[in-house]
């Protein structure tokens, strides 16, 4: 039998993969996380499928679940949310299933920081502005960050942020990045990406910690810093430039 890790989107229930929902639909055992998997999305569950919601459980608790419905003879869909691939703690439950014999398989899922950026109707590669984007978090309530991995050395860059699990740093987060963009840098929180109660607040480096302390946000938030969010006169992409050789040898050449 197979596990399957599946990037359950960033909230929206119709933000899975047809992959995705269709597995979850076949599936006898489904593990999700309850505080952020819609009731819609479970619906796809079949007649008599055994939910286990696993926000209280422990690691080895939920791998014991995992184990047992594979050694019943059942497949399991176990839902992450986004995508497994950052910040999901799929690599751990891996460690465990390889060790047990058990088979499993990634199905990937939209990340939230690009249901964000797809909230805030921008691209997060602009010609000239920025073409790099960092994927990072602040330590608080978890695992450390590894050595040189600080704000600070990914600010140096300067390239573009998206910073997840900060909100409630958000003080830290301005603190250390103002020396880098400057107090004018444009910054963009959304919190709750395609979800109901959905908000963004926009601003710059130096206003956006009192801002998001008035809105009251203290979770299940992105944050966005750089310049590209409010980019505008910027050069059109090389891309579908007809000036651009588009011969078969040059195809695949950005």
């Amino acid at each position: 039998m197979t596990v399957f890790f599946i990037g359950a989107g960033p909230g929206a229930a119709d933000l899975i993969t047809v992959r995705g929902r269709d597995l979850v639909a076949r599936c006898p055992v489904c593990l999700y996380p309850g505080s952020l998997t819609p009731p819609d999305l479970l619906a796809h569950c079949p007649p008599g499928a055994k939910r286990i919601d696993t926000a209280d459980l422990s690691l080895d608790q939920i791998v014991g679940e995992l184990v047992a419905a594979d050694r019943a003879g059942h497949d399991v869909a176990r839902l992450c949310s986004g995508d497994p691939s950052i910040y999901s703690a799929v690599a751990e439950q891996m460690r465990r299933l390889d060790a047990a014999g058990v088979a499993y398989e990634v199905v990937p899922g939209v990340p939230a920081f690009a249901a964000a950026a797809a909230v805030l109707g921008r691209e997060l590669t602009v010609p000239t502005i920025g073409q790099s984007l960092v994927i990072t978090r602040v330590q608080a309530r978890s695992t450390a960050m590894p050595p040189g991995e600080t704000l600070a050395a990914f600010a140096a860059t300067g390239t573009t942020l998206a910073v997840h699990l900060a909100i409630n740093r958000i003080e830290q987060v301005a603190d250390e990045l103002l020396p880098h963009y400057g107090a004018d840098c444009p910054v963009a929180v959304v919190h709750l990406a395609t979800q109901p109660g959905q908000r963004v607040v926009r601003g710059t480096l130096g206003e956006i910690a009192p801002k998001i302390r008035a809105e009251g946000i203290n979770r299940a938030a992105v944050i966005f810093v750089g310049r590209v969010l409010a980019a505008e006169n910027f050069p059109d992409s090389y891309l579908y430039s007809a000036a651009r050789d588009r011969s078969e040898k040059f195809r695949d050449i950005d």
